[in-house]
This record gives structure tokens, C-alpha cells and sequence, in this order.
């Protein structure tokens, strides 16, 4: 008994009691395996029935009987139970039964009610059907009245409109008439269905009598507007745009139901506005011309001596100054006031001013372009085409070509043809801005009409020079010559007007006529008896020329540059010719002597005696102060230009000073040359002389 109790309280050896655990009956069967069965038997361990049964120590195979005989007991007190619950049982049965029937009877009605579901269906859907065909005949009908309507309200001719197109005045409710009339018509014509339908028959001749009606009735209005712009004094632009543009739609209807009548509307405005513009064109170009201050004449050339007048010369109005001929000047503000109104004739001629051609012609044209584009922009506003402006233009055009080609042939101004070309230019690019294209041709035509007469103008000039007489020309004085000038002035016009243009051309001819007048300038210069006379009077004009060309504010280039080369050149070959009149012993010393002195020669040493220097340097010492104030008046009066006289005596005494330091210098190296310390004039003293004349500068 301690044993067991043992086993109870501290577990038992699973492994030793399995091992007695033996299954001889099925020890042979291949289905059984005992493989994991230690396993599964340590995870029963846990189990508490499976542990108790072991702890008791019962033999597996008993607890098996036990467990049948349980069972079997158990079994048997569930039959006793049956037995004693049988009535209710049959009683269930009986239940179940008439349950069963009753489920039937149900199903029987529920297929009844499934079939008259089925029934009711089919009619529904035959409902909906019909509702859809309904319903499709429906809207067709409603297109069809609503195409039928609309086609009764486009054929159909209200009365109203009857009494508008026929009695009614000209005006805005005759338009918005005239414009239900139109699409009337327009349904008439398009719809090919429309044509064939017995309802177009019996409104068709009403239809046309009203188109015939209202033809009429808008041309007669639109021709009397139309004889309101012959009327002399008529503001055009404002009867245009205050009226005519207001009834515009009647041209729109006469385009599309009456063409020949629109060609005849459209032929009257053309031969009106051509007749009205030409006239008045050219009453504004007979005002203009009373005006106009001739400035040059055939004669009036560079290289024309001024004293010299035709036989037939043509009498002009009297300039302040002849070289305005040539000089741009005041002329150059046109350029300026180009965008400024047109000239009102009556008004200036009653100040008695006078304008070269060019301020005139701006006016003309400016006149023109604003015509023109009002013109433009109205006739295509309201006859919806361009090509109708230049018909209405050929007249007005002819009148300016007429008057323009007149004045062209007999103009030799050629700063005024190069005015006329830039303004030319500025108004191209004016009308570009506008986007408007109608001027052209025409203004392309008189740009390519100006620049061959001034290259014809040009060439007068160029030529004057070519063959000019200069013994004609020549007069005795060194002073700038007025060839020179008018060459100056010249030149300097058409460099400042062709920067904005930039034409190459214009470059390549100004050159040509600089190697005219240069050749001009140099025959005038030989005529003059002594050289000192020939370099000062090309000094001066070179110098005048070089003033000029800066004074027009335009860059010279290359032909200043050259100027100022011959200047520059002429300005040393001057200071020698002065130095030599006036210290010709001391240049020819330093010359011959002291450059032989320079060589270092010894023979050249041996030649020079201190003799011939102290005759030099005695004669310099006797006259310097009295030598250079004899150069200083000789500047002034011989130069015309102040400041570049001032420059030149500079340089001639910061030349005479080189020479008289060369003297010294000599002397220093020459054997007793210490005696003639006492006559040198110091050099201090040149400076100061020098700088005296300087303050003047």
C-alpha cells in the first residue's frame, strides 16, 4: 500500500508501466505502428483523466471494459427513455404530418401566385413598349412641328414687314427689316426642298416684289447720301463715319440680293470719292505751291563761281546767307516735326511765310496718309473689300505723281531731295506701325523717284568740281574759300542725314567728290605766287573744313580723318616755312653744320669755326624777341581761325626752340666755343617768351 500511495504523490514511470502494456491480437496486423507513441504518451501526460486512469493503476484493457460496460448501461436507459417518451413520439410524428400538407397546400398556392406574377410581366412590358413608341411619335411630332413652325416663320411675310419695306423711311428699323428680309430670302434659295414645296409658290412673287422694292428704295437713300460728299466744304471723314457706316448693312444686302445694283452703289462711290480727292488734292497742292521758297537753281553747284549769272537765271527769293544752299541749317527741324498736322494753306499764307520744298512735300504727304487711311479702314468697314481704295486712289494718286514728277525734274536743291527721302523713310516705317498697306507701292515709288534725281543733283555737284575753272574761281586772299566751304557744309549735310538712312552708296559718292575738291583746293592753292601763301590757304580751308564737319554734329569717318591729316601735314610744312623766313641763318645752320656735327666726324668738326656760329648765334640773340613777334601778328592775320593760329605759333616756337637747343648743343662741342657763352639767349628765356604767348592761347 505505500507504494501506491507513493506513485500518487510523486508521479509515475510512464515508460516502465507502458512497457507491460502488451497487443498480442494485433501484434501481427502491418496497419498498426507503435512509432511515436512514447511521444504522444509524454503529451498525454498532462491530460487528467488519461493521468488519473494511470496513477490508479488499472490495466488499460479493464478500463476498456469498464468503459463498454458503461456504455452498454447507458444505452440501455436510453431505450428505457424512448419507451417511455414513444406516445409523444408518434404524437410528433402525427404533427409533422399535417405540417407536411399544410406546406403542400402552400405550394400549390404559390404557384398559382407565380404564374399570375409571370402573366402580369408580359403585360408590363407590352405597356412599356407601346409607352416607347408613344413616346418616339411624340418627339417626332414635336420636330416636325418645330421644323414645320420654323419653316412657316421663313416663309411667311408679316404684314409689318410689308408696311416697312414699302411705306417706311430709311432708318435703323428698316435695317433690322431689311435684315429678316434677307434671311427670308437666303432660306428661299438654299433649301432645295424649300424650292419644290407648293408654299414657296404662293410667297415666292411676294417675296421678289419686296427684294425688288427694297433694292430700290435703299439704292435711291444710299445715292443722295452719296451726292452729300460732292458738296464743297463737306467734312468727308465725319459723313462717313457718322452716317454712312450706320446704314453699312445696305451694302451687305445689296451684295447678296442685288449685285448689279451694289456694282452700280460701288461705281458711284469710287467716281465720286475719285473726283472729290482729286480735287481737292489738287487744290491743296496750287495753295501749297504759292508757298514754296525756291532754293536752288540749275547754276547753284559747288564748284559754279557765285559772281556769274545766266542769261536766263531764275529769279528766287533772297537768302540770308548763299551757302544755305548747301548748309542743312535750320532745314534739319523738319525731320523733327515730321509727325506735326499738315499745313493749313490759308492760314500760313496769311503770315507770309515762306517753307523750302520739303516742308511742303512732308505736309502733302502727311495730308495723304491720313486720307489714305481713313480711306482704307472705311472702305473695307463698309464694303467689306480692300481693292476698292486704290479705284477710288488712281485719281488723287495721278494728281501727286502729275504735280510731284513737275516739281522733281526742275529740283536741284540736293539737301532737299535727301530731306524728302528721310521723310519718305519715317513715313514707310509710320504706316507700317498703322498696319496699313494701302500707300505702299505708292510710296516705294517716289522713294525709288527721289534718289536717281538726286544722284543726278549729286553728280552736278561732282562734276562742277571736275570742270570747274579754277583761274574763275581763284581769288587773292588765303582765307577759307566758298568752294571750300559749300563743300564743307555739303558734305557735312549728307553725313549727318544719312546716319539714320545709312546708305552705302551715298558713302562711296561723298568720297568721290572729296577727291574732286581736293583736287580743286590744291589747283587754287598753286595759283598763289609764294608757298607760305599756298600752305596757309589750305590750313585754313582744311581747318574751316574740319570745323564744319564737327559743327553738324555728325561723324565725319574717314573724310575728317583725312582733313585732319592734310592739316596735320600742312600745319609742319607752315612752321618750317615761318621759321625759315624769320631765322634763316639758325635753320640753316643746324640744318647743314650741326647735323654734320651729329655724324661725330672729324672732318665735319675741323670745317665749323667758332666765327661762323657767333655770326649765327649774334644774329639770333640781335632779333628773337622782335622775329617772334613778327610770326605772332603773321598768324593772326593769316588765319582765319583763331585757335588754330594759336596752335600753330605754338608749334612754331616749340620747333624754334628744338633748333636753338641743337645750336647749343653745337657749341658746347666745339673747341672754344665758351667764348660765345656771353651772346647765347638762355633758354629760360625762350620759355618764357613762349609762355607768354602761350596765356593768349
Amino acid at each position: 500500500m505505500d507504494e501506491p500511495n507513493n506513485t500518487q504523490k510523486h508521479g509515475f514511470d510512464l515508460g516502465a508501466f507502458v512497457g507491460d502494456l502488451t497487443f498480442e491480437e494485433d501484434s501481427g496486423s502491418d496497419d498498426v505502428s507503435l512509432e511515436g507513441l512514447q511521444q504522444e504518451l509524454e503529451e498525454c501526460e498532462s491530460d487528467e483523466v488519461v493521468a488519473n486512469i494511470l496513477c490508479n493503476g488499472a490495466k488499460l484493457r479493464d478500463y476498456a471494459k469498464g468503459v463498454e460496460n458503461n456504455l452498454r448501461k447507458v444505452e440501455l436507459e436510453s431505450i428505457q427513455d424512448y419507451i417511455k417518451e414513444s406516445d409523444n413520439l408518434v404524437s410528433l410524428h402525427d404533427q409533422i404530418r399535417d405540417c407536411d400538407n399544410i406546406l403542400s397546400q402552400m405550394e400549390s398556392l404559390l404557384s398559382g401566385f407565380q404564374e399570375e406574377i409571370g402573366s402580369i410581366s408580359s403585360d408590363i412590358k407590352i405597356l412599356q413598349e407601346k409607352s416607347m413608341d408613344m413616346g418616339l411619335r411624340l418627339k417626332n411630332r414635336r420636330v416636325a412641328e418645330s421644323r414645320l413652325a420654323k419653316f412657316v416663320e421663313d416663309i411667311i411675310i408679316p404684314p409689318k414687314m410689308i408696311d416697312v419695306i414699302v411705306d417706311g423711311e430709311v432708318n435703323e428699323d428698316y435695317m433690322r427689316t431689311l435684315e429678316i428680309l434677307s434671311k427670308k430670302l437666303k432660306f428661299t434659295e438654299m433649301d432645295h426642298v424649300v424650292k419644290s414645296s407648293k408654299a414657296l409658290k404662293d410667297v415666292e412673287p411676294e417675296l421678289e416684289k419686296l427684294r425688288q422694292k427694297a433694292i430700290s428704295k435703299v439704292y435711291d437713300f444710299i445715292v443722295q447720301k452719296l451726292i452729300a460728299l460732292r458738296k464743297p466744304k463737306t467734312n468727308i471723314q465725319i459723313l462717313q463715319q457718322s452716317v454712312l457706316l450706320k446704314y453699312k448693312y445696305i451694302i451687305s444686302f445689296l451684295k447678296e440680293h442685288g449685285k448689279e445694283v451694289f456694282m452700280n452703289v460701288r461705281a458711284a462711290y469710287v467716281d465720286t470719292m475719285n473726283k472729290v480727292l482729286s480735287a481737292h488734292f489738287r487744290a491743296y497742292i496750287q495753295a501749297l505751291e504759292k508757298l514754296q521758297l525756291d532754293i536752288a537753281a540749275s547754276n547753284d553747284l559747288i564748284g559754279i563761281e557765285t559772281r556769274s549769272t545766266g542769261l536766263f537765271s531764275i529769279v528766287r527769293e533772297p537768302l540770308k546767307n548763299r551757302s544755305a544752299v548747301f548748309a542743312l541749317g535750320e532745314r534739319i527741324s523738319i525731320l523733327k516735326e515730321i509727325d506735326q498736322p499738315a499745313l493749313i494753306p490759308h492760314i500760313v499764307e496769311a503770315s507770309s511765310i515762306k517753307y523750302p520744298y520739303e516742308v511742303l512735300f512732308r505736309s502733302l504727304h502727311k495730308l495723304l496718309m491720313d486720307t489714305a487711311t481713313s480711306e482704307y479702314i472705311f472702305c473695307d468697314d463698309f464694303f467689306g473689300e480692300e481693292s476698292i481704295f486704290y479705284e477710288i486712289f488712281a485719281g488723287p494718286f495721278g494728281v501727286m505723281d502729275e504735280h510731284f514728277n513737275l516739281v522733281l525734274s526742275n529740283c536741284y536743291d540736293a539737301i532737299g531731295l535727301m530731306l524728302m527721302i528721310c521723310i519718305i523713310h519715317h513715313h514707310q516705317l509710320v504706316m507700317a506701325r498703322r498696319r496699313i498697306p494701302c500707300l505702299d507701292s505708292y510710296l516705294d515709288k517716289v522713294n525709288l523717284s527721289l534718289w536717281p534725281r538726286f544722284k543726278m543733283v549729286f553728280d552736278l555737284h561732282l562734276s562742277s568740281l571736275r570742270n570747274a575753272n579754277v583761274k574763275t574761281l581763284w581769288e587773292d586772299d588765303v582765307h577759307p574759300h566758298y568752294v571750300m566751304r559749300r563743300y564743307a557744309e555739303f558734305t557735312a549735310s549728307l553725313i549727318h542725314l544719312n546716319v539714320e538712312y545709312g546708305d552705302g552708296q551715298l558713302d562711296l559718292n561723298l568720297e568721290r567728290l572729296r577727291v574732286a575738291m581736293d583736287d580743286v583746293i590744291l589747283k587754287l592753292a598753286k595759283l598763289f605766287p609764294k608757298p607760305k601763301q599756298q600752305i596757309v590757304f589750305l590750313i585754313n580751308n582744311y581747318d574751316m573744313t574740319i570745323a564744319v564737319l564737327k559743327e553738324a554734329g555728325a561723324d565725319g569717318g574717314k573724310i575728317q580723318m583725312h582733313f585732319e591729316e592734310l592739316l596735320k601735314s600742312n600745319t609742319l610744312l607752315f612752321v618750317e616755312e615761318l621759321l625759315v623766313e624769320h631765322f634763316s641763318d639758325l635753320i640753316k645752320f643746324v640744318k647743314t653744320r650741326a647735323s654734320s656735327e651729329d655724324s661725330s666726324s672729324n672732318r665735319a668738326r675741323s670745317i665749323i669755326t667758332v666765327g661762323e656760329v657767333e655770326a649765327v648765334v649774334k644774329d639770333f640773340g640781335s632779333r628773337w624777341k622782335a622775329a617772334i613777334e613778327m610770326m605772332h601778328k603773321d598768324i593772326i592775320t593769316s588765319f582765319s581761325n583763331f585757335l588754330c593760329g594759336m596752335e600753330i605759333l605754338r608749334a612754331a616756337l616749340t620747333q624754334l626752340l628744338l633748333y636753338y637747343t641743337r645750336l647749343t648743343d653745337c657749341i658746347k662741342n666745339l673747341d672754344g666755343g665758351s667764348a660765345l657763352n656771353k651772346d647765347l639767349v638762355s633758354i629760360s628765356s625762350i620759355m618764357f617768351e613762349i609762355r607768354k604767348y602761350s596765356k593768349t592761347f
